[in-house]
């Protein structure tokens, strides 16, 4: 029984100190948290607009075009650092794929910046 103690030890306390500090981080936030914030604070400042009451109304799709351009070169930047770290051992293979794959997504960004979908008007 000693051993099972002993073995399983680290674990009960590094458990203890997360619980234990997440409780002091939730108790900081409820005491320190601002009760009343001016109303600059709390207006809209991400998306464009103010938070509505209807959950159907209708926005402007540029958001939704950004958000995958966005997602679409930051996958990009994800499958290039895992390339860039492994590049040794890849081989002549590896390096032109993956120029393959960097002049595919050059030429869908220069098509988009043509077609004028990182306009903001």
């Amino acid at each position: 029984m000693d051993d099972i103690v002993r073995d399983y030890l680290p674990i009960l306390i590094f458990l203890s100190l997360a619980i234990g500090l997440g409780i002091v981080l939730i108790l900081a936030a409820v005491i320190v948290a601002v009760r009343n914030p001016d109303p600059e604070k709390v207006s809209a400042y991400e998306c464009g607009f103010n938070a509505f009451d209807d959950a159907r109304m209708k926005f402007d799709v540029r958001f939704y075009l950004v958000s995958i351009l966005f997602i679409i070169f930051d996958l990009e930047i994800a499958m290039l650092f895992p390339w860039a770290v492994s590049f040794q051992y890849l081989g002549d293979t590896g390096f032109w794929s993956m120029m393959v794959f960097l002049g595919v997504l050059t030429i869908g960004f220069a098509y988009e910046w043509k077609k004028g979908a990182l306009e903001w008007e």
